[in-house]
């Protein structure tokens, strides 16, 4: 799978703080790709460049020979110094058109979004701009002092609605909510707290992969059990 094609099934985003420092930064990391995270956000916005820099390349010298991508929070500039996979951007931070032509046509670039209207724009950008759409907070988080008014399960459903890119749920989310989000039309979770403050972050990350391939699984079986009655009536 390409960089832009990132799976975002268990989508990591780091908390230098809730790891216990850069080095817990990289040792969670590791353990909860053993467990099944599918992509990496690396966020620290309290670390100086030089420092996301440095954590940064720990991060991709672990992730790439085990073909998990990378990208970097808000940091265009930093992506491109350590050669990770992509960018995620903010409605606040550059714009998507200037990070696409910096990235260049490889790289991923994720959005963040929290409306059905800002959903239709990101889906209405030039071709190619935009691979992922980062919808939420779903539920209120303490995580990231600047984040909007929590969405809910019914709203996230309105966004991915409006929206025919693929879209990550983020915001206070456990292994629990995973069904909810597969309904809501969400291709995978964004977690923060739920790895990273955890004791046990491979087993955390193997809750959340086990609860999204059920979810799939279940969906599944119902289409195939609507399209058997069907057939025969």
């Amino acid at each position: 799978m390409s960089a832009r094609l990132l799976d975002p099934t268990v989508y990591l985003v780091t908390d230098t703080t809730q790891c216990g420092g850069p080095a817990g930064v990289v040792t969670t990391v590791g353990a909860a790709v053993g467990g099944g995270v599918t992509a990496v956000q690396l966020r620290d916005p309290g670390a100086t460049t030089r420092e996301l820099v440095d954590l940064g390349r720990a991060l991709v010298a672990l992730l790439r020979p085990r073909g998990v991508p990378l990208v970097v929070d808000d940091r265009v500039d930093v992506a491109l110094a350590i050669d990770a996979d992509g960018a995620h951007v903010g409605q606040s931070d550059l714009d998507p058109v200037s990070a696409r032509r910096l990235l260049g046509p490889d790289r991923h670039l994720g959005l963040s979004v929290s409306t059905p209207e800002e959903a239709q724009d990101a889906a209405g950008l030039p071709p190619g701009t935009v691979d992922l759409l980062g919808v939420g907070p779903v539920r209120p988080t303490a995580t990231k002092s600047d984040a909007r008014p929590a969405i809910g399960f019914a709203r996230l459903g309105d966004v991915t609605a409006a929206t025919g890119l693929p879209c990550v749920a983020i915001g206070g989310l456990r292994a629990d909510d995973v069904g909810a989000l597969h309904e809501a039309g969400a291709a995978g979770s964004a977690v923060v707290s739920a790895v990273c403050g955890r004791p046990d972050p491979a087993a955390a990350a193997r809750e959340l992969a086990r609860a999204w391939a059920e979810a799939r699984a279940g969906r599944g079986s119902e289409a195939r059990s609507r399209a058997a009655t069907g057939a025969a009536s």
